[in-house]
């Protein structure tokens, strides 16, 4: 018997053939199977840790069965606090195995008291020095894309003031980033997981994007936060569209993978990809079984999913 149908039979036989994804098989440093298992339409990006029972706990492992299993993409907001020997590594794997490098997060996020929203000149040259940082980090591991969130609200200030000071934050951080082509990216998030965000909205994520006027100001579109903030999510994202660079995705209620909530990914999906997105979607979300069985439950769901 060949190893990788050996290998599959096992799996089968320990967590049930009837959740083995197509394609889908344990990764092992020796394994020299490098084709792309399944032919997914679109770049979807999982993160560390999403696939470690199957893949184990190094990193390099998880990226190369990420790559064994179809995904061209990966995504990890924590990259800037990764070493630069690991960033390198980590690098080096994706360009040989042909994945793209998703967001990760660029800046200090202020969850409870106001930063860009301010208008404090410290607290945006905090920002913008982090800025600065985070081309170094993006140039070391191939990444465009950086996400960026305003911060929390200021309840001293009006609306409208609070949009000035974030735009001109943005403003000047964006001509840091477009020398390098570096887009950041504004994710707009709920307000049930993150009350007192400044920026919840995809229309108001739009309008200080339109505002900047820069092309490395754009929207991340998070389905999973747009449907519990405002819902009609391809509307949405169909008004939005110019503006918009990257999407991530979790289902609801839960924010665990596609298939496990409310909301109709596969169309979601087959509307991204009708409009040509060559971006990354990132898989912005938990497993809804834990081990093994829920790494290739989430496997078989994305596969499901991206039947259009």
């Amino acid at each position: 018997m060949e190893r990788r149908n050996f290998i599959k039979n096992t799996l089968s036989t320990s967590l049930g053939a009837s959740i083995l994804p197509v394609g889908a098989f344990a990764y092992s440093k020796t394994s020299e199977n490098k084709s792309k298992e399944y032919p997914y339409k679109l770049k979807y990006a999982p993160h560390i840790g999403m696939f470690k029972n199957l893949a184990g706990d190094d990193v390099l492992d998880q990226l190369n069965f990420m790559a064994d299993q179809g995904f061209t993409a990966f995504e990890d907001n924590g990259m800037p606090h990764r070493s630069i020997k690991q960033q390198t590594e980590m690098a080096k794997v994706m360009e040989k195995r042909g994945m793209t490098m998703g967001v990760f997060v660029a800046h200090t996020i202020y969850w409870s008291e106001p930063n860009l929203t301010s208008g404090n000149l410290e607290k945006r040259e905090e920002f913008l020095k982090e800025i600065k940082s985070a081309v170094e980090v993006a140039k070391r591991v191939n990444a465009k894309w950086v996400t960026v969130v305003p911060g929390f609200v200021d309840l001293r200030q009006e609306h409208g003031y609070q949009t000035a000071h974030v735009v001109e934050s943005l403003k000047q951080a964006a001509a840091i980033l477009e020398p390098h082509g570096i887009i950041m990216v504004l994710e707009p998030l709920n307000f049930r997981d993150h009350p007192g965000l400044f920026l919840s909205k995809s229309a108001q994520a739009y309008e200080i994007c339109k505002a900047v006027g820069s092309p490395s100001c754009k929207i991340l579109f998070d389905v999973y936060h747009q449907q519990i903030t405002e819902g009609n999510l391809i509307p949405n994202i169909e008004a939005s569209w110019d503006e918009i660079a990257y999407f991530q995705m979790g289902d609801n209620p839960g924010r665990k993978e596609p298939t496990t909530g409310e909301i109709n990914y596969k169309n979601i999906f087959k509307y991204i990809h009708s409009k040509g997105f060559d971006g990354v979607l990132g898989m912005e979300h938990g497993n809804s079984i834990p081990g093994k069985e829920g790494e290739l439950a989430l496997i078989k769901a994305y596969q499901e999913v991206d039947q259009f």
